[in-house]
């Protein structure tokens, strides 16, 4: 149960130690849901690192896992977890990942690990979206964090123009090449009142391969760990 997961005690505000406390919480949250036949799917980045570390100890209890990057791929397998490609599996029964801002809908910016279209094909895919985050990363509205988009890269400057014309200010993340071999626009100085049309929109210009909107598919839960413990957002 939910309530079993949230914990009253203490914790450090210490950055690392509230990443730990939310990816414990969400191992704590999925265990009742795996067998030996199910598919756990892993995000990107230093929260989900953590969540890694917390699911090597029952990598007896599911079958495999599918990433949603190479870098979590091979975090995995160190652990000694089973790594699937998605197009082995039909199924996945829940996907654990963070997110760079999360609003009080679900609804997410993703991205900062350049991870963004695979996070979004494995959240997809999945019965279930499980966000982990900190307190720092839930807002209002969404966009203070730089919006990124995956780009092919001839039409990377096509592409910022378009996004200058709708009133934000593109930035090419020079020297990150997406694990797809595509190039990242970071959007600043967009406040994104309706996310679910702006992903809409972003995703329609020639040349984009996705953004870090996660609005059409926003999480089903989201974990906040602050001060106070491990919260639902």
């Amino acid at each position: 149960m939910i309530e079993q997961i949230i914990t009253a005690s203490t914790f450090t505000t210490d950055e690392q130690e509230l990443k730990q406390a939310v990816a414990k919480a969400a191992l704590d949250l999925i265990i009742p849901k795996l067998n030996t036949k199910s598919i756990v799917g892993v995000g990107t980045g230093s929260t989900t690192n953590c969540f890694i570390d917390e699911l090597a100890a029952i990598k007896g209890v599911f079958d495999a896992a599918v990433s949603s990057s190479e870098a979590s791929a091979a975090r995995m397998r160190a652990h000694g977890i089973h790594v699937m490609d998605l197009n082995a599996t039909p199924y996945v029964d829940v996907y654990i990942d963070g997110a760079d801002e999360v609003n009080p809908a679900k609804q997410m910016i993703k991205g900062g690990g350049a991870a963004l279209t695979r996070e979004k094909i494995v959240a997809a895919a999945s019965a279930e979206f499980v966000c982990i985050v900190d307190q720092s990363k839930v807002v209002p509205v969404l966009g203070q964090f730089p919006l990124p988009v995956e780009v092919i890269p001839m039409a990377r400057s096509f592409v910022a123009r378009r996004l200058v014309d709708l009133g934000g200010t593109p930035v090419w993340r020079e020297g990150t090449t997406t694990d797809n071999g595509n190039w990242i626009l970071d959007v600043h100085e967009f406040m994104i009142e309706d996310p679910a049309a702006m992903e809409i929109e972003i995703n329609n210009m020639p040349g984009v391969v996705c953004n870090g909107l996660f609005a059409q598919q926003s999480a089903h839960v989201v974990l906040v760990s602050s001060s106070n413990g491990v919260d639902l957002l």
